[in-house]
């Protein structure tokens, strides 16, 4: 054990030592291996987590950046921190000299390389801005310390060869092109465990029935000598009355890091159901390692007892058939570091009132806070990993190691029930260009060999099935079914909006007629609209003559050459008559769709998930909720369209003569599993 102060001195363990806080900044061109003048006048102070962007004096800054924090070590700072489980046994005393104290330098999420310098020692460059990043760093702990951190974030140029694995953060027509995601955006933190560290644990329900569950665990620990060890688990109800088990196991465990497999017997579990099916109920699981009479280290997570399968694009949560309903998330917000679990909550709250039960993670991984709203909520997740359009072969190794850290680090969730590795592996820079040419390169790369789609979306596929083997997994997102070339998987329309590349609206009908394997599951069609009067007033001026069009292209994700095509738009000269128009228009496209994809429940689609939920900066987009989170009238449509039960009407004519008559049909459905009387 490590003592700063005193002979008498005691740390609690396991601890967390938070590193957020005031840090220096230095933009930089090229690095120095972690050696900086630590007084010069260019370094610059930003409260962490955050993106560099946010600070005022770097608001367009894209490329490299050194951080730099020092920070003092006693027993009040880390004691401070420690545990809320039951400490009679905690103390680590320097007496004891069989047991030592470890420390661990984490990272829980840069935007995108690091290579982090402690106390003057290199750890190792690393990339991947969702995931943890760790290292033990218990030779080199001192009473006081100095953290420099390397952190590279670039706009690439070329977007058909993209290197980084950002999705949408890097490449997208929804989200401010002048931003750059690059920072420290999540928690720094010194952990401080015995000499067994939990490294990772995987939990999944093996079978289940109204007595009993299986669990089935995965733990991966890291232990500094050879020795027995303890674990113990207990599960706690977290959001409903319920009876605590606690669980323990005794293991012998070699030096090094290791995984461990078993099995752990639940009473009476409660199932975790989406809100439209019943109630969500999760548990708090904590997993305690006692090494010699004293805890070493603890883990403590949300789990849910689930089943979830797809069968031919149709949903089944715990055997029951589920028809999905739902909408594509864009990021939280442009600069997600500053997302929270009660705007998240907000969020799902808005989810749930427009009867949506799945959220499709659009080619980003999310802030924590979000999975564990999502668990609370009962809504499922459709997860991308952050592949969007067009890769350079290079990212092939990054991508393997990715998809499977993406794979554990959002395993225990019960929420998550759908990876996809790639949204759209197309020939795609701007989704604006229709001309001939580009038109035909982007459909080359639909029909035929595609090296993002064919090789790197199938090698990471079978990553995250050898790491979840509990889940379905979709190799890329909007691959049409085409007879005798390939089965397809979800589609994405724009007849109605991308015309001129996908045809006139009507023009879908005869393709659900002929080729019905491109309705099995929708996840993408739309329109954009404007926000309401009071949002736009906060981005543009309230005369539709004095608005700046270009920067509405340029920032706020305007396409006029698509509304141009449907809509007199430029004829407009009121605000609120322009919002009335594309609002309306949008829900015309909406009950367009959603209305022949409900008349084909089952038959064969499993899924409808309209683009997009929300906007991650002031935007005229495809939302129906708007930046500020104000919901457009297409969001109240989008409710309607969604009941559970629902009556609607198809014309099979745009315009009809008057005083024709007209043969209609009405059709009526019910999505609840219970007869309804109407």
């Amino acid at each position: 054990m490590i003592v700063f102060t005193s002979d008498t001195a005691v740390i609690t363990l396991p601890a967390t030592v938070p590193l957020d806080g005031a840090w220096r900044l230095l933009p930089i061109d090229t690095f120095r291996q972690g050696f900086y003048p630590l007084d010069d006048d260019s370094w610059i102070e930003q409260e962490l987590p955050a993106h560099w962007q946010q600070h005022p004096l770097l608001e367009r800054y894209a490329g490299k950046m050194v951080y730099r924090k020092r920070f003092t070590l006693d027993q009040s700072a880390v004691g401070s921190q420690q545990s809320a489980v039951d400490h009679q046994n905690a103390e680590l005393k320097t007496q004891n000299s069989e047991l030592r104290t470890r420390f661990w330098l984490r990272f829980n999420g840069v935007f995108y390389w690091q290579q982090p310098y402690f106390n003057g020692v290199d750890l190792g460059r690393r990339e991947g801005y969702f995931m943890p990043h760790e290292y033990e760093v218990t030779p080199w702990v001192a009473a006081e310390n100095t953290l420099v951190v390397e952190v590279e974030c670039l706009d690439e140029s070329n977007k058909l060869n993209k290197r980084m694995i950002t999705g949408v953060f890097s490449h997208w027509d929804c989200l401010d092109p002048t931003t750059n995601p690059g920072g420290i955006w999540l928690p720094a933190e010194l952990i401080a465990t015995g000499p067994l560290r939990i490294a990772e644990v995987l939990l999944h329900a093996e079978t289940f029935d109204e007595a009993r569950a299986v669990i089935r665990f995965r733990a991966r620990l890291d232990a500094a000598t050879a020795g027995q060890a303890t674990l113990r688990w207990t599960f706690a109800p977290k959001n409903f009355a319920g009876e605590v088990q606690v669980i323990e196991q005794r293991r012998r465990l070699a030096p090094g890091d290791q995984e461990l497999t078993g099995t752990l017997d639940i009473r009476d579990p409660r199932l975790w159901w989406t809100h439209d099916l019943g109630d969500p109920n999760c548990y708090s699981v904590t997993l305690a390692l006692q090494w010699d009479s004293a805890i070493s280290d603890e883990r403590t997570w949300t789990f849910g007892i689930r089943h979830f399968e797809m069968r031919d694009w149709i949903a089944y949560l715990n055997g029951v058939r589920l028809f999905i309903k739902g909408n594509n998330y864009a990021p939280g917000d442009t600069r997600i570091a500053t997302m929270t679990r009660e705007r998240y909550d907000h969020d799902l709250r808005l989810a749930v009132g427009a009867h949506l039960n799945l959220l499709r993670i659009h080619a980003h991984v999310e802030h924590p806070a979000f999975y564990e709203a999502a668990d609370a909520a009962g809504i499922l997740l459709w997860q991308d990993f952050p592949l969007q359009w067009l890769y350079s072969r290079a990212v092939l190794p990054a991508a393997h190691q990715q998809a499977r850290q993406m794979a554990r680090l959002l395993y225990n969730h019960p929420a998550l029930a759908i990876w996809c590795m790639h949204n759209e592996p197309l020939r795609i820079t701007d989704t604006t260009d229709h001309t001939l040419l580009n038109q035909a390169r982007v459909n080359s790369s639909a029909l035929f060999w595609n090296w993002n789609r064919d090789v790197l979306d199938n090698r990471i596929k079978r990553d995250v099935e050898a790491q979840d083997p509990t889940r379905p997994v979709v190799r890329a997102s909007g691959e049409f079914a085409i007879p005798f070339l390939r089965a397809g998987t979800d589609c994405h329309f724009y007849m109605g909006w991308y015309s001129r590349a996908f045809g006139q609206l009507r023009s879908w009908e005869r393709l659900a007629q002929h080729l019905p394997a491109n309705i099995r599951f929708v996840s993408e069609f739309g329109a954009q609209s404007f926000p309401n009067a009071e949002s736009c007033r906060k981005f543009m001026d309230s005369d539709p003559q004095k608005i700046d069009w270009k920067l509405m292209v340029a920032r706020h994700q305007f396409q006029p050459g698509m509304l141009e095509y449907r809509l007199l738009w430029r004829e407009i000269r009121e605000l609120d008559e322009l919002i009335q128009l594309t609002q309306s228009y949008q829900i015309a496209i909406h009950r367009f769709y959603i209305d022949r994809l409900r008349y084909h429940k089952y038959r064969p689609t499993g899924g409808i998930v309209p683009f997009m939920f929300h906007d991650p900066n002031p935007a005229i987009s495809f939302s129906v909720i708007d930046y500020w989170r104000e919901p457009k009238r297409s969001y109240e449509a989008l409710r309607l369209a969604f009941s559970p039960q629902y009556v609607f009407a198809l014309l099979a004519q745009d315009h009809y003569p008057i005083g024709a008559p007209i043969d209609l049909p009405i059709y009526v459905v019910n999505d609840h599993h219970r007869d309804v009387p109407a």
